[in-house]
């Protein structure tokens, strides 16, 4: 990924281009998706999520990276504990990360299905146990906005879970989201013209 000539490059965020990508076949970004994620499971930080998504994952450095590093998957967008952002596929293009999947769209009124097309795919790393850290949700809400700015036929309303558009096969974000508090400081934010500073009232950033 070259950011000084792909357009849907976030600058804030460091790069780290996935092959696992290609181009959108239809229309334009109308879907945000939010997904969770830890490697190996139920441990944070560490190279293991950046090797899936680029292909290098080791299945020798642990046992359950031997029933996935087969997986061709990415995301466009990882927010880590710290509140670090890494993007692994522009904006533009379509990430892998949705699989099967549907959602109905209340402006065609209608299934939508293979979200790929349509959506963009932001990972944030979580167990769906520990609740997400303050610097999750600035970094979460201050990338959303740009999103929003960017693609016309996004907003506040078209943003959803992994888990509600494959709920057979997914649960994250799982229920240590605060849904509320992340929509709460995006509106705030939208009318301020900035990102809210205040973290959630959360026992694990408490204690951090």
């Amino acid at each position: 990924m070259n950011q000084s000539t792909a357009r849907g490059v976030w600058r804030p965020a460091r790069q780290c281009p996935s092959p696992n990508c290609d181009a959108r076949e239809q229309g334009e970004v109308s879907l945000l998706l939010i997904h969770a994620i830890s490697l190996p499971p139920g441990e944070f930080g560490g190279p293991a999520i950046e090797a899936l998504f680029t292909n290098r994952l080791d299945p020798d450095a642990h046992p359950f990276f031997a029933t996935i590093h087969r997986l061709r998957v990415s995301a466009h967008f990882l927010i880590r504990r710290d509140g670090e952002c890494v993007q692994f596929v522009d904006t533009d293009r379509r990430a892998w990360h949705a699989g099967r999947s549907r959602w109905f769209d209340p402006r065609l009124d209608r299934q939508r299905e293979a979200l790929n097309d349509c959506s963009v795919g932001i990972e944030l790393e979580g167990d769906g146990l520990t609740p997400f850290t303050g610097a999750q949700y600035r970094r979460l809400v201050a990338l959303t906005r740009w999103l929003l700015e960017r693609y016309p036929e996004l907003d506040a309303s078209r943003i959803t879970s992994h888990a509600h558009v494959a709920p057979l096969r997914k649960e994250d974000p799982g229920p240590c989201f605060d849904w509320h508090y992340y929509r709460q400081q995006l509106a705030r934010a939208s009318e301020n013209g900035q990102t809210s500073e205040k973290p959630p009232l959360h026992q694990s950033d408490s204690k951090r």
